[in-house]
């Protein structure tokens, strides 16, 4: 409905307030009026009676209280049919938007369903690719270079089996200083042995600079230290470098207590002697106060290659 609409219709009902005397009188008087009997000075007036007079007044004010009810009136209805209309119009619009939404939810499932890998099956706790002992043969003409090309899947000493998780994530710590050969073939026989096991496997040589006495211990735990700034392993399995394995099924994973992976004879008493130099190397050699100096890092193909440098030899009295 509109403005106009409310004007008429409050006419209309003022019409029907007014008294019929008053409707008929008015109109009579302003016919009677002529610009003879009127004269444009205050004295005029004078031809209106009080009784008149107050009537016009009524109708002004009828006539002003009338357009104040149009106006609120219509202004009260379009607020109350505003909201219908909003009502229609995100009704068309509901479907639309239910729409989109689905095809963006459908569309983002498949990205993440693409992006995020498909999680690999634990590997069995034993691998079916073990051949059991081994006869080992050492080349005497064997180089480095041979090596990487026999191993053409490890980098920076690192390998992981590509169709399962490996049980378990094992650092090998290899103390060395000027046994190069011993080395390679440790490292040409260590790395088919480990992968055989399906392991997820590291190898870091601790190499010892300077000319202090050979500390295999402290090197063990400088490789322990250096190992957990790049990994955190599961297991640690300390390797001389020239103890080369011949039977895969000495599976090289840690268990709930440390355990020897080599058992052997020991005919010249040198690893008894190490044990009795146990309680005066512990306070300067142990975890909590290895002091060495890191002179560098290198990643090698085969292998992570730590150099650290002790400085002078320790005497213990």
């Amino acid at each position: 409905m509109g403005f106009m609409d409310y004007i008429q219709r409050g006419v209309m009902k003022l019409e029907g307030a007014l008294e019929p005397v008053t409707r008929k009188r008015i109109p009579a008087f302003f016919n009677k009026l002529t610009p003879e009997s009127v004269k444009l000075n205050r004295q005029a007036f004078v031809v209106v009676s009080g009784k008149t007079r107050l009537k016009l007044l009524m109708l002004i004010t009828l006539c002003i209280l009338l357009i104040r009810w149009a106006t609120s009136t219509y202004l009260v209805d379009t607020l109350h049919e505003t909201p219908a209309a909003k009502g229609m119009v995100g009704s068309f619009r509901k479907p639309t938007i239910i729409k989109k939404e689905q095809k963006e939810n459908s569309e983002m499932k498949a990205l993440l369903t693409e992006k995020l890998p498909t999680a690999s099956p634990l590997c069995p706790s034993v691998s079916p690719y073990l051949r059991g002992p081994s006869k080992l043969t050492f080349k005497t003409s064997l180089t480095l270079e041979e090596l990487r090309k026999q191993n053409p899947l490890v980098a920076k000493g690192r390998h992981r089996p590509k169709d399962c998780t490996a049980q378990q994530r094992v650092a090998i710590l290899i103390p060395h200083r000027n046994r190069e050969k011993h080395l390679l073939y440790l490292l040409e026989n260590l790395h088919p042995f480990l992968q055989r096991q399906q392991l997820d496997y590291g190898l870091y040589v601790i190499h010892q600079a300077g000319n202090a006495k050979f500390n295999r211990a402290k090197l063990l735990n400088v490789g322990y230290l250096e190992a957990l700034k790049e990994e955190n392993w599961d297991c640690f399995i300390f390797h001389d470098v020239d103890l080369v394995p011949e039977n895969d099924f000495n599976i090289y994973v840690c268990g709930s207590q440390p355990k020897h992976l080599v058992v052997g004879r020991n005919s010249t008493g040198y690893r008894m002697n190490l044990l009795h130099q146990v309680p005066r190397v512990w306070k300067t050699d142990g975890l909590n106060s290895c002091s060495y100096k890191l002179l560098s890092k290198e990643y090698n193909p085969l292998y992570t290659n730590i150099t650290v440098d002790f400085g002078r030899q320790t005497k213990f009295s």
